[in-house]
């Protein structure tokens, strides 16, 4: 895709740079601020990273994960940053609600912003609006931008590559679903620079707690269940499940994946019970479109293939909810 030739201008000039992204954040939204970071810092630019919340612990093992600045617990520390800034960057996300009171601080700052995300529905936000809702990830564009700006060959294989391979990996279930073609010649690239690859997916998907695997056991065994007239399938959880457990950020990442591999499900939901609200996480095969289910019934969105939501009704209420409007989809859903 085309990047705007100012932006090189831009870059070019050291600058007081924040990057910001999304509220729990995944391995895109870290991997993308993170290669940001290191990348803007080889032009001279000082940069800090700001999260709404935090991050999964896997994450930091990445280079620089344990500087972000978390707004739930250091929020006069991040005024203090923001307000020496004077460039802004928004990363994997493209309405200022996502980053909640860290978007209502920013929201009526004059200073310029640049925006990089991948989802549908982009709000105005910045100046510079780069959104390509077919690309797998973040990262992704990250990695164009860098080589766009002419830079590629400050993609250091132990910084910017690592942080782009996860969220390469992590946005796309290591290669399995949201790829496109570009998305293999970046990987091959950053493994040629040396990137370790196996490394990465060593970080993401072997540090599970005993917990974890407990918590994956409690779900597959008592909070399944399947509707096959609608090739769906539900896990959920609940507030006594989360006591039970110990449910701590990040724990639950992936859960919802395991539905999808079995035979004949087209669309996986994971409904569970947080502290004020009950949130939705829904998945879905070939073109059946969960985001539209996620925007249209619960004030939700994000992908196709991937979205989420957010009910304040009950538990029981949201999980029916849902049932409810299976049968609107039903010849979609078995269309697939």
């Amino acid at each position: 895709m085309e990047f705007p030739v100012e932006l090189r201008q831009i870059i070019q000039v050291p600058k007081n740079v924040a990057i910001f992204s999304h509220r729990n954040p995944d391995g895109d939204a870290i991997g993308s601020s993170l290669a940001m970071r290191h990348y803007l810092e080889q032009h001279g630019h000082t940069v800090h990273i700001l999260f709404p919340s935090e991050y999964p612990e896997e994450f930091e093992a990445l280079p620089g994960a344990r500087d972000i600045l978390i707004w739930d617990l250091q929020p006069e520390e991040c005024k203090q940053v923001i307000n020496k800034k004077n460039l802004l960057i928004f990363l994997d996300f493209n309405a200022l609600d996502r980053i909640d009171k860290l978007g209502d601080y920013v929201r009526d700052l004059q200073v310029q912003r640049i925006m990089i995300d991948h989802h549908l529905y982009p709000d105005s936000i910045a100046d510079f609006v780069i959104s390509e809702p077919s690309a797998s990830s973040t990262c992704e564009l990250v990695y164009q931008f860098i080589v766009a700006m002419g830079d590629r060959d400050k993609i250091n294989p132990n910084t910017v590559g690592k942080c782009i391979y996860t969220g390469l990996v992590t946005d796309t279930g290591s290669f399995k679903y949201a790829t496109n073609p570009d998305i293999f010649r970046i990987a091959a690239d950053l493994v040629e620079r040396g990137t370790d690859d196996t490394g990465v997916q060593d970080m993401i998907f072997n540090s599970n707690k005993e917990k974890s695997l407990r918590l994956l056991g409690h779900c597959l065994s008592n909070r399944m269940e399947f509707y096959p007239e609608y090739k769906t399938a539900l896990i959920w959880l609940s507030r006594k499940d989360y006591e039970q457990f110990d449910i701590q950020r990040g724990d639950t990442e992936g859960i919802v994946n395991y539905l999808l591999s079995v035979k004949d499900i087209r669309i996986a939901a994971f409904i569970h019970n947080q502290p004020t609200v009950v949130k939705l996480s829904l998945r879905s095969k070939g073109n059946i479109d969960v985001q539209e289910i996620c925007k249209k019934h619960f004030k939700g969105g994000g992908h196709k293939n991937a979205s989420g939501a957010y009910s304040h009704d009950s538990l029981k209420a949201t999980i029916e909810k849902f049932k409810s409007i299976l049968p609107e989809y039903k010849d979609r859903i078995l269309a697939n």
